[in-house]
């Protein structure tokens, strides 16, 4: 029969003559004058303990005596004084007993602490006791006077426990360290959140909170929550049921309101740049969830921990959403505002960053793509990439979605290009945008995501735009000029050809004149190759027919260009009059003018 039992279940009686009382008089005795004297938690238990002894051993004889009834009022007396004593470590030792310290404390005199729970009483007090004295020796103050806060706290617990009166203990317990729990908590800036706050929030405000959020997101788990976890279960470690009760009492309230900001921050309105953030919280709750559930193992605080995984559950719904509604943008672009001179389009421009800058949250978006039921390997096709893939090295999911975002943004380049009435510019204008693209894979994480093959697989498109490029634009010039030059031709017959050529030529430079190729390197290729099929040609004409005009007046007027000119004006291109890529403008009719005249002999 437990001591609860006896003492209240037994009734009081006048005690029988030859019971044995003798014996356990000055047991009695001096438990009644030790309320008077010693005061400190482990003395006040041993003297519970001996008067529990004491107790046993009267009811044990049968005994209905006024002992027994003096046994039971100190019993009752030395709980009051306990719980007295427990509030009062609990209250004055606060600065000992915060969650850094106890979070903390070596896994020497704590790691055992919760397998620990069946230990005898002597065994138990006098094992941490040689524990504490000997860490001391290596701890700093502040940690020793942890130790000894927990050693007494722990000392109090088991008595009144083992005395039946483990649910005050519980009572004071619950309600000091969750005033800790909330005051912490308020502290590292957590507020208490609810939808309607959330969405009365401006977008900079909720920056601020969730960066607050992710700042705190460290020192809650590991510091806060888990160092209640460890205070809570060297505590009370005689009990696995009390030391389960006391820490959900605690910290459930306040750690359901910390796990739930996530998620309403990822139910509240949606933008394409939120989508940072909302990776940010993300992969926070993802790298401490192994604390999460070691913490929160308990069955009565689950709760905690549906919480956290509904958190992570949302902000992958919201986060797949957003790169759904990203992609849908892109598709629906209805902006017909030409780029003149064939440069960057704003929307490329754009994109190109977002993708980029998703390509540096590879690790939690690959994470959460792979979560998702989207059928991403089915989004492109396997020629997508120059290397096919198979059931054995499948494409990263992530590679894909970034890949199929890139190809929607090139198929709306397509139409783009489109809305120009020349079809050299149109293709100048597909060299440039994706070649912008390749330049930004390179120079990004995207090329670890998308690889080498895709690289080469876009740098041939490229070099095909631009080669369609050349060939309607400098198509004309070319025809100009007779097909085999080494032909006799007569002087008004290559009179013609020279006229034909000035003019076709001229036509095709000043029209160029304010076109641009940003890349310097795709630049020099072009006027490379169009100076090698347009230079030689003219040259060879040039060289074998000028003597034919030998007589001829105002030759400088009739043969503008000499092959060297040729390639002075061709240096000139695809510069621009503008700024940047995006916008450009055509030379003023003076400009023009000054930059033909150097092409002159």
């Amino acid at each position: 029969m437990g001591v609860l039992e006896i003492q209240r279940k037994e009734s009081p009686h006048r005690a029988r003559k030859g019971s044995g009382t003798p014996t356990v008089l000055p047991t009695l005795s001096s438990l009644s004058s030790s309320k008077k004297a010693e005061k400190k938690p482990k003395s006040s238990s041993k003297s519970v303990k001996d008067l529990r002894r004491a107790m046993h051993f009267l009811v044990s004889e049968k005994t209905v005596s006024d002992k027994l009834v003096l046994a039971q009022n100190l019993m009752q007396i030395a709980m009051k004084r306990l719980e007295k004593e427990f509030y009062q470590i609990l209250s004055a030792n606060r600065q000992y007993l915060d969650p850094e310290s106890v979070s903390s404390r070596s896994s020497r005199t704590l790691g055992q602490s919760r397998s620990r729970s069946s230990e005898s009483d002597e065994e138990e007090y006098g094992g941490f006791d040689e524990e504490v004295h000997t860490a001391s020796e290596l701890i700093s103050e502040g940690e020793r006077l942890s130790e000894l806060a927990m050693s007494d706290l722990k000392s109090i617990a088991d008595c009144m426990i083992s005395s039946g009166y483990g649910k005050e203990c519980v009572r004071i317990y619950i309600i000091i360290r969750k005033s800790i729990v909330d005051e912490e908590l308020y502290r590292l800036g957590i507020e208490r959140y609810s939808s309607s706050t959330i969405n009365k929030m401006n977008s900079e405000t909720e920056e601020h909170h969730i960066k607050n959020w992710l700042n705190a997101t460290k020192s809650a788990i590991k510091t806060l929550f888990n160092g209640e976890r460890v205070l809570c279960d060297h505590v009370f470690s005689v009990s696995d049921t009390i030391r389960e009760s006391c820490f959900t009492g605690s910290t459930k309230e306040g750690a359901i309101n910390f796990f739930r900001f996530p998620e309403l921050v990822a139910k509240c309105k949606r933008s394409p740049d939120k989508i940072f953030r909302l990776m940010d919280l993300h992969e926070s709750i993802s790298d401490y969830w192994p604390e999460i559930e070691s913490i929160f193992s308990f069955e009565s605080i689950s709760t905690v921990r549906l919480q956290a995984l509904n958190s992570l559950l949302k902000l992958g719904d919201s986060v797949r959403m957003i790169l759904s509604e990203f992609e849908l943008s892109i598709q629906k672009n209805s902006s017909k505002t030409l780029v003149l001179g064939g440069g960057i389009h704003p929307l490329t421009n754009s994109v190109m960053n977002y993708v980029s800058f998703l390509a540096n949250y590879s690790g939690v978006l690959t994470e959460i793509i792979t979560d998702s039921t989207l059928p991403t390997q089915t989004l492109l096709p396997e020629s997508y990439f120059e290397s096919p893939t198979s059931d054995e090295s499948p494409t990263p999911a992530i590679t894909v979605r970034l890949a199929w975002i890139i190809l929607v943004l090139l198929c709306k380049l397509d139409s783009k290009a489109e809305l120009y009435n020349d079809i050299a510019l149109s293709y100048l204008f597909l060299a440039n945008n994706i070649q912008f693209v390749i330049e930004k894979v390179c120079t990004t994480n995207l090329k670890f995501l998308l690889g080498d093959d895709w690289v080469a697989k876009h740098d041939k498109k490229v070099k095909q735009y631009a080669a369609n490029y050349e060939a309607m634009a400098w198509a004309k010039v070319l025809s100009t000029l007779p097909e085999n030059s080494s032909d006799e031709m007569s002087p008004e017959t290559v009179k013609g050809c020279f006229r034909q050529f000035n003019l076709a030529f001229d036509q095709a430079y000043r029209k160029q004149m304010s076109w641009v190729v940003l890349d310097g390197k795709l630049r020099n290729e072009i006027k490379v190759s169009i100076s090698k099929n347009l230079v030689p040609a003219y040259r060879e004409f040039y060289d074998t027919h000028l003597v034919t005009l030998s007589g001829e007046k105002n030759l400088e007027v009739l043969v503008r260009f000499s092959p060297d000119n040729l390639g002075n004006c061709l240096s000139d291109l695809f510069h621009g009059n503008a700024a940047s890529g995006s916008s450009s403008s055509s030379l003023s009719p003076s400009a023009s003018q000054s930059r033909v005249s150097r092409c002159l002999p």
